[in-house]
């Protein structure tokens, strides 16, 4: 997703569903981010997460990112 860097905290950049087609306690899935990004992961409605910004961005000392986000379960 392009972001402009002038975007504030907390803008959405991505919308993820996980799911684990197990039931009960063992179809319970985690999901993290990896590396010092300067983005977070929040869990929106059940098994719906988004990557937000978690401060502003500066193009001139990055000008892209890989997020990789993990889930497990």
């Amino acid at each position: 997703s392009d972001i402009s860097e002038d975007a504030p905290s907390g803008t959405v950049v991505a919308l993820l569903y996980v799911q684990d087609r197990d039931s009960g306690p063992n179809g319970e899935v985690r999901c993290s981010l990896n590396g010092d990004l300067p983005f977070r992961l929040e869990k929106s409605f059940e098994d719906y997460y988004r990557v937000v910004t978690a401060r502003e961005l500066d193009r001139e000392q990055v000008s892209e990112y890989n997020v990789t986000v993990r889930a497990a379960d």
